[in-house]
């Protein structure tokens, strides 16, 4: 046993995935409840077309091995999104059994035939006969991975470079154990290295990677980069707060490490804030509050995300403004804040946010993390690829503005919501694109 799967098995039952997987009977029985609808909703719903009610009958006629072949030939990280796709509203959202109050539990379908699949060690796919052409893939989350293998059952050979010790991406640092254990994303990363794709870590684009020697080496380069680290707060004391993807990332890999404080406060309301509320609360504090300076309204997390937290018993002071940082000696005390109205919508449409004057008050906490979204990749400028509001531009083939770069993933979402499904469709589609043009020189050059 290795350092990282000897932490990973020392992670509390707390933390342990939260749904249990359907058994046999159950999976059976939920199948049998799909209309099978024609031109089926569901499937116009997610965006990488997976053909639910075909998988879903395959359940039903007992072959989910065949169930996971038609989700893996769309998804062919179809394991992870199982579980963290926001269902509810995707495909779950579009079932016509909605009108009933119980539309089939697609999510939980996907799972049980992807757990059938993962758990037998069946390889579905093979690399395509080889093609001769090179291509890098930087960055190996959901859109480099998903890139790499679409590739590679082409026949082209891929290197991706990742500068994590581990491939995966925010599947396997970011999204909670509760939703997706590490072991999960790093079964499809084996997965994707049985295509022939070689996955080389530790390195960095801009670091020790240059972008022209990648350009020189590679007939195409396709940039799956994500985005950066949490920006700063700007507030007096920020030095003592926790960075809320730094804290999810050790409640998967060294939970043991984790100092969780009696009253907790998370500054921010997406998805990742509600996250790290979640580690708090099953961690042991007594107290967990999500401050957000807009009101519910415009908070960026899904309604049944929010659902959830108030579950756990998580509090929401929603129109606060934090401002500053109460430390005594080394030790956080408070977390001043103000109360704020909502005024005219900003250049992003949501109300802006304007301070309440003299409304200041204090938030007794010993602890505050911060989730409130991430860098941008504006720096990549530097490197001849045009950005847009900090954003990789790219035109509808997914080209950069630097010729045989191509882009996608979270780095190139600019409009619409970052997800792990819609970056898995970016890698797919950019892969059919980086073969076209692979093909188009390779005909010229005859």
């Amino acid at each position: 046993m290795n350092e990282i799967e000897a932490r990973l098995s020392s992670s509390p039952a707390s933390l342990a995935e939260q749904l249990p997987p359907f058994s046999d009977s159950q999976a059976l029985h939920e199948a049998a409840r799909c209309l099978y609808c024609y031109d089926a909703p569901c499937t116009h719903a997610c965006p990488t077309h997976i053909d639910v009610a075909t998988f879903i009958r395959r359940i039903a006629t007992g072959d989910p091995l065949g169930a996971a072949k038609t989700i893996l030939e769309a998804n062919i990280l179809g394991h992870s999104c199982a579980r963290v796709c926001p269902v509810e509203e995707l495909c779950v959202g579009a079932c016509v059994l909605h009108a009933e109050g119980k539309p089939i539990a697609i999510g939980r379908l996907q799972r049980f035939a992807t757990d059938h699949l993962y758990a037998r060690g069946v390889s579905l796919f093979r690399p395509g006969p080889p093609s001769g052409r090179r291509v890098a893939v930087v960055g190996a989350g959901p859109a480099g991975l998903s890139c790499a293998a679409e590739l590679a059952k082409l026949g082209h050979a891929v290197t991706v470079f990742e500068k994590r010790e581990l491939a995966g991406g925010l599947s396997t640092y970011g999204i909670i154990g509760l939703r997706e254990p590490v072991a999960v994303a790093l079964a499809e990363v084996e997965m994707i290295r049985r295509l022939g794709v070689a996955i080389v870590t530790g390195r960095s684009l801009g670091e020790d990677l240059a972008l022209e020697e990648l350009r020189r080496d590679f007939e195409a380069v396709f940039l799956a980069i994500g985005l950066g680290g949490m920006p700063r707060l700007g507030i007096p004391g920020e030095d003592s707060v926790v960075d809320g993807l730094s804290w999810i990332e050790r409640s998967k890999l060294d939970p043991a490490s984790l100092r969780v404080g009696k009253e907790v406060v998370v500054i921010g309301a997406g998805n990742t804030a509600i996250d790290a509320a979640t580690v708090a609360v099953r961690l042991g504090a007594e107290r967990v509050t999500i401050v957000y300076r807009r009101s519910r309204r415009e908070m960026p997390a899904y309604d049944h995300e929010y659902g959830f937290a108030r579950l756990e018993g998580i509090d929401f002071r929603f129109l606060t403004q934090p401002v500053r940082v109460l430390v005594d000696n080394g030790t956080v005390r408070g977390l001043a804040c103000v109360r704020m109205r909502l005024g005219r919508a900003d250049a992003s449409g949501r109300a802006r946010p304007e301070p309440v004057p003299g409304s200041e008050f204090v938030l007794p906490c010993d602890q505050v993390i911060a989730a409130i979204g991430q860098n941008k990749v504006g720096w990549l400028e530097r490197l001849g690829i045009a950005t847009e509001n900090g954003f990789v531009r790219v035109d509808e083939e997914w080209r950069t503005s630097l010729p045989g770069v191509w882009a996608g993933g979270d780095c190139i979402r600019a409009r619409g919501a970052a997800s792990t499904v819609m970056a898995v469709e970016d890698g797919k589609r950019a892969a059919r694109a980086i073969h076209r043009a692979l093909c188009a020189t390779s005909a010229a050059a005859e």
